[in-house]
């Protein structure tokens, strides 16, 4: 057994006697480790954002406790085993990797997307966006929800095209407003979105990840802001809209 092997048989050791042992790993189910897990999750996709290598390792260290958990659990409730994980993610692999371990050949990405999606259809009870789970951030599902359509040829002939779409959708959520119709705004807002996160697809752009980046900017900024204000005896509330405007606009001068 190599170095890795074992530290992964030692860590499965480890959940089993927690499991066994402590009293909180002892009440643990599958329902009260979901907002964990999503807590987990969320904290690797921030140390990826800030490319933090060490969080990354540690927050993927965390992660792979929560699988091993899950796969404690499952096999406690007879639904399956740590190894029937292992090896129905290892066999969809392959299958789904026809250019690697079968005679199809592929000329770049694009291609391998497109058999990844093929391959899936003919799974049973497959659609084109069932594989889109439904508790995505919406951003995140709007991207993926145009990904797989594009891999079945519904898409759009150039970035130009979609931009015309962005202008069009923002027209007409300026008649939406114009009417103060609040359903037909919410509508019209919801498709403005939509069509920016494909039109991010098509600048090669993460919409969800370089919106997170401006949240972070925003933050840091505006923390700045409030230290400026604090350091000449005031708080935000004393200054005028102009007065921080002036700040904020100092900030970013010498932040970008």
């Amino acid at each position: 057994m190599d170095n890795t092997a074992a530290a992964f048989m030692g860590l499965v050791k480890i959940m089993d006697e927690l499991r066994e042992q402590c009293p909180w790993d002892k009440k643990q189910t599958i329902d009260t480790l979901r907002t964990l897990t999503i807590e987990e999750t969320y904290e690797l996709t921030g140390a990826i954002t800030e490319h933090d290598w060490k969080g990354i390792k540690e927050e993927l260290g965390d992660l792979l406790l929560h699988i091993l958990f899950y796969a404690r659990i499952g096999k406690e409730e007879q639904q399956f085993t740590l190894e029937e994980v292992i090896k129905g993610i290892s066999e969809k692999l392959i299958v789904r990797h026809p250019h690697i371990y079968g005679d199809v050949k592929v000329n770049d990405e694009e291609d391998v997307k497109k058999n990844w999606e093929q391959i899936k259809l003919r799974e049973p009870n497959k659609t084109v966006l069932s594989g889109v789970p439904a508790s995505l951030p919406a951003i995140v599902k709007a991207t993926r929800i145009q990904e797989k359509v594009k891999q079945v040829g519904f898409e759009w002939a150039n970035r130009e095209d979609v931009w015309k779409k962005v202008e069009e959708e923002v027209q007409e959520l300026k008649e939406a407003i114009a009417l103060n119709n609040q359903d037909h705004i919410e509508e019209e807002f919801g498709d403005v979105l939509f069509s920016l996160v494909n039109y991010a697809r098509f600048l090669q752009v993460d919409p969800e990840a370089v919106l997170e980046k401006t949240n972070r900017k925003f933050i840091k900024r505006f923390q700045l802001m409030e230290s400026a204000a604090k350091a000449g005896g005031k708080s935000l509330t004393d200054l005028t809209l102009e007065e921080m405007d002036a700040i904020w606009n100092e900030i970013k001068q010498k932040i970008h």
